[in-house]
């Protein structure tokens, strides 16, 4: 089903190459939209029907794609002056496209005072903020968290792990491997992606970057430094003897109930919980009680480092951006799908799309209380709230005021996007883990590296 569908929109996004924009029907809305699941596709559907009978003379004509095709077919279209009007995508694609005339930053600077600037998350919006307004206007996204076993922490008295020494304590105060207990699963995997995405977390809460808003990089600043040290310290002294672990085993072991913490993304959330019967938790007091590992973990968004006292949180969001050329009803459309269709937009995998939109200017936590009944799960579906007390799920969807991303929060978006294509600084990591070079070689080796990349890019 996947690949017919896929086949289907390159069909007809090639088609519509023959079709200027300005010779379509003034109403007509072209939508482009990452998410092209078919699931996904349904419900977008029975959002834009919803909005096509709200507004009679208006059409909306949907083109779905992966998100990793989108720039590449942005790029025939702006060729031959066929973009679409507006545009579901990953922020790391917004600021380039501002940048090619794709998107107009007033029109989504537009919308979003429409809607009321107090109702988006802080953090989405400066990840989406750019000269002249707003790249796009965030609709959802999902925030890296670390989990941590809340029975074992109340047990030994540890407070909640949200900086780099209350991490350190408890890793050390709960590790004890001969009885099954690992302070920290984390990963250690040279060549996967959830290494950079684990570490740059880490290393983000101690205030570093890779890249200034000038372009100068500074991996080998004294704070990423200090993260490097951290992270290895973590490791070596409290985390998994096995190489080579990635989100595969620290999802399995945490599951199992042999990890006091570990870093993941919120699709772990419903797996928590018994709702997926090919990923359940394994732990001995599950036989008995499938969800006890989601009603015995607590969750940390955003955290502070040694020499940062400002918590941070990595997230990537997923925002809607409209084109300079699109006609009015777009901004109509998009507002509609931030107040009638959003909630139907997020329940498609809730435990994925944390909203935005937190609220309306009437009721601010109205499309908040509103995710949190959703149904998630694959086998057997049930709302996050059955599981997680409202404390958990105001810490997750709080932990998007702070996320952060190297580069992209500077507008240095392209930079960013080829860095994490690379695996330099993955291998770097992992060699200062297990002793084969020091924190600042590790840092001096991918700084060296950044910088010839760059090069690479300018020319």
């Amino acid at each position: 089903m996947k690949k017919t569908l896929l086949f289907v929109v390159v069909l007809a996004l090639l088609a519509m190459l023959a079709l200027p924009i300005a010779a379509q029907d003034a109403q007509t809305v072209v939508f482009w939209s990452s998410e092209f699941q078919p699931e996904r596709v349904e419900r977008q559907e029975a959002i834009i029907a919803a909005f096509e009978e709200a507004n009679p003379g208006v059409t909306v004509e949907l083109a779905v794609m992966d998100e990793n095709l989108m720039d590449q077919l942005m790029a025939v279209n702006i060729a031959s002056g066929t973009t679409p009007d507006v545009i579901l995508h990953p922020i790391q694609l917004s600021a380039k496209w501002v940048d090619q005339g794709v998107l107009d930053p007033a029109r989504a600077a537009g919308v979003i005072e429409s809607l009321g600037m107090d109702t988006f998350s802080e953090g989405a919006l400066a990840l989406a903020e750019v000269e002249g307004g707003y790249a796009s206007v965030p609709s959802d996204g999902w925030g890296q968290m670390l989990l941590f076993r809340k029975d074992l922490f109340d047990a030994a008295s540890l407070p909640a792990p949200d900086s780099y020494e209350a991490i350190m304590t408890a890793a050390e105060t709960l590790n004890d491997p001969d009885n099954g207990t690992i302070g920290f699963c984390g990963a250690n995997s040279a060549g996967e992606v959830f290494t950079w995405q684990v570490f740059e977390h880490v290393a983000l809460a101690n205030g570093a970057s890779f890249v200034d808003a000038d372009g100068n990089i500074t991996f080998d600043s004294p704070e990423m430094v200090e993260a490097i040290q951290f992270y290895v310290d973590l490791m070596n002294n409290a985390g998994q003897t096995e190489s080579d672990w990635y989100w595969l085993q620290t999802r399995a072991e945490y599951l199992a109930g042999n990890c006091a913490m570990t870093m993941w993304s919120p699709f772990i959330l419903d797996e928590m919980a018994g709702l997926r019967d090919s990923v359940l938790p394994t732990c001995e007091e599950c036989a008995d009680d499938p969800a006890y590992i989601a009603r015995n973990t607590g969750v940390v968004s955003a955290i502070s480092g040694y020499s940062n006292d400002t918590p941070a949180a990595w997230g990537s969001t997923f925002n809607i951006g409209i084109s300079p050329d699109a006609p009015e009803a777009a901004d109509t459309f998009v507002e509609f799908w931030f107040n009638e269709g959003y909630l139907d937009a997020l329940g498609v995998a809730a435990e994925g799309k944390f909203p935005m939109r937190r609220g309306t200017p009437d009721n601010a936590t109205e499309f908040v209380d509103g995710w949190a009944m959703l149904d998630v799960g694959v086998d057997t579906r049930a709302p996050l709230s059955d599981f997680y007390d409202a404390d958990t799920l105001a810490t997750i969807v709080a932990g998007s005021d702070g996320y952060s991303r190297m580069g992209f929060d500077v507008g240095q978006s392209t930079l960013a996007s080829a860095v994490g294509a690379q695996f330099f600084i993955q291998e770097n990591l992992v060699a200062a883990i297990n002793g084969e070079i020091s924190a600042e070689e590790a840092a001096e080796n991918i700084q060296i590296e950044i910088e010839d990349l760059q090069f690479d890019l300018e020319e």
